[in-house]
Parts: structure tokens; C-alpha cells; sequence
């Protein structure tokens, strides 16, 4: 999958790790904060790989099998705080960790097809593939279930590290009043019935609260183009 992304720059203008050192430390030292948690269960099993694709015009990311994650530079900048950050980051980790993204390729693409993809047999089909994941098709949305799930896993992933766990809900509150919310929250549940699960979850883990880190998000940001 990452193969396909970078061998289209056109569709996937990729910020160089290289160039933009500064952006992508940022990205994997909160990567890394969720990963040290404890509660992920390929943690590592999974690369957990990250780009950053320069696209201020889209609020999206997302994890594909396997852990590779990509995140535009549209949400990082719409978002407030790493919080925030943090919670979107984990819940796609969940995607992928809980096996969703593994489940939900099979049910739209078959099992024969997607075998012939990693015996290499179908690369066309991967770049579709990827091109349905960066966009957020709903022939790629997750269930109800799945993405409940993985809100609550972003809260569990939080928790443990000095980032407020409620930061996947910030996210959902200011999704909420966007004028243009992104494509993919079409297909998921109401931010609102979300939120109000979020919550439930942090408060059984014992309603710690922790840190915004709105000033580290804000050097975050500024090191992007």
C-alpha cells in the first residue's frame, strides 16, 4: 500500500521526511506516545509507518492493514491541540489494530482478490485500493460497531499517556460545526451519539484529565507548509 502511495505523487504530493523533519518528528513522537500505551495489540508486530500527504483542502486520514497511517495536512491544520490529534490518530490505529481495516477490505473486495494482491498478482487493484482509502468511499466505511470500537480503544490508548483521552471527542465536537464536515463522517455515526460514548468510556476509566499540549500543536503545525 505505502509502495502505491509514494509512486503517485500527483494524487499523493508526500511531504519529504527529509525536508520536513521537524513536521514528521512531531507526527511519530505522538505515534510513539500511543504505541508505548500498552493496550495495542500489534504494537509491534505492524510498522506503524506515517506520511504526511500536502493537501490543506482535505480532513482526512486513515491506517491501512498493516499499520501504515497517512494523514493530511488539511486536519492537522483544522485541528486545535495535540489532543485532539492524538485521539484521530488513534482511532485510525484502532482500524487497524482491531483488525476493521482487515475485515472491511475482505467484505468490499473479496478474499481471492485481495490474496492476489499480496501474492502480487493485482497491483492496479492496490492503487485503487489506496485511492478508496485516501478518500474515504463508503464502500470502504466501517460499521457502527467498528468505529464505536475504536473510538473507545482511542480513549484506552490515551489514557495511559499524558494526553487528555477525551481528545478523539474534541474532534467529533468541532466536526460537528464545520460547515464541511469531511466525506467520510457521511457514512459514520452523529458526532453527538459519539461524544456522549467517548465520555462514558473516559469516566469508567476514572476521568483522569490530561494535557492539550495546544502550544507544542501550534510549533506542529507551523513546521508544515
Amino acid at each position: 500500500m505505502r509502495d502505491e502511495i509514494h509512486s503517485n505523487p500527483a494524487d499523493y504530493p508526500l511531504l519529504s521526511e527529509t525536508q520536513y523533519a521537524s513536521a514528521y518528528q512531531h507526527i511519530y513522537r505522538i505515534r510513539d506516545s500511543i504505541l508505548e500505551s500498552g493496550d495495542l495489540k500489534y504494537a509491534d508486530k505492524f510498522d506503524w509507518k506515517v506520511d504526511i500527504i500536502h493537501d490543506d483542502s482535505v480532513l482526512n486520514a486513515f491506517c491501512a492493514p498493516g499499520g501504515y497511517i497517512c494523514v493530511y495536512t488539511g486536519i492537522i491544520k483544522f485541528l486545535d491541540n495535540e489532543a485532539q490529534f492524538a485521539g484521530v490518530l488513534g482511532h485510525e490505529m484502532a482500524h487497524a489494530d482491531r483488525r476493521h481495516s482487515t475485515d472491511q477490505l475482505t467484505k468490499a473486495y473479496g478474499i481471492q482478490l485481495l490474496l492476489g494482491i499480496v501474492l502480487g498478482n493485482n497491483q492496479n487493484q492496490l492503487a485503487q485500493i489506496a485511492a478508496d482509502l485516501a478518500a474515504g468511499v463508503a464502500t470502504l466505511a466501517f460499521s457502527r460497531d467498528a468505529e464505536y470500537e475504536s473510538d473507545e480503544y482511542s480513549v484506552k490508548y490515551l489514557y495511559n499517556t499524558a494526553y487528555d483521552a477525551r481528545g478523539v471527542g474534541g474532534f467529533f465536537l468541532k466536526m460537528d460545526g464545520s460547515p464541511q464536515p469531511p466525506e467520510f463522517l457521511s457514512t459514520h455515526p452523529h458526532p453527538d451519539n459519539r461524544y456522549e460514548k467517548i465520555i462514558e468510556t473516559w469516566e469508567l476509566l476514572g476521568g483522569k484529565v490530561g494535557g492539550d499540549f495546544e502550544d507544542s500543536y501550534n510549533q506542529f503545525k507551523s513546521s508544515l507548509p
